[in-house]
């Protein structure tokens, strides 16, 4: 049994979404760039264990991009400077903190959020939607090739409107035991950087 079967047999969709809930919040307020760059690698590896796929070489195209645009926009500690270009230290950090946060959201999307995620009520089901084609979106990155990227983006937004994408069973499988230790581990594992800054 590969990676991939483990994780689809180990984990229901709702209890990866509500250990998805409780992460965000351990990245989202953590106001340190060096300690998000960790929680990002940490759910890279989880994404790895997972058996979903990644592509190393989009996801630093994409950090690198980011950070590209913000040091558009000088500001602080001079680093380096070739005539009218600037790279600065306040421009740098905003750009790798900015990166990071999205990249490491994606990576938390692709494990914790399932195609047969089914909420309740009629927001619950429009909200379950959108997650489920995002995470369609998200598992097909890496059709988005170096080349054009806007126009690879807008291609495979535009076969997803074409394409039928059949709703998998609600509740496919059950979270075991063993998962629900699993998920407990990540969330805490998660939460650490943001203690280390407290303490």
């Amino acid at each position: 049994m590969n990676r991939k079967e483990v994780y689809e047999n180990i984990f229901g969709a709702k209890a990866l979404f509500i250990a998805g809930l409780l992460i965000m919040p351990a990245l989202l307020f953590n106001p340190s760039t060096e300690l998000r760059v960790v929680q990002f690698l940490f759910f890279w590896f989880l994404t790895w264990l997972s058996g979903k796929k990644t592509n190393p070489f989009i996801t630093i195209l994409i950090i690198l991009l980011i950070v590209a645009f913000n040091l558009i926009i000088p500001y602080g500690r001079v680093l380096f400077s070739a005539g009218i270009f600037k790279i600065t230290a306040g421009a740098l950090e905003a750009g790798i903190h900015r990166a990071i946060t999205l990249e490491a959201l994606i990576m938390l999307s692709k494990v914790t959020i399932r195609e047969d995620l089914k909420i309740p009520g009629a927001f619950g089901e429009l909200l379950g939607e959108s997650l489920r084609l995002f995470s369609i979106i998200v598992n097909r990155k890496h059709r988005i090739l170096a080349g054009n990227i806007i126009e690879n983006i807008d291609n495979l937004l535009l076969n997803l409107s074409k394409e039928d994408i059949p709703k998998l069973p609600i509740e496919k499988t059950r979270t075991k035991p063993a998962g629900f230790a699993i998920l407990a581990l990540a969330v805490i594992l998660s939460w650490i950087p943001e203690f280390l800054i407290v303490f």
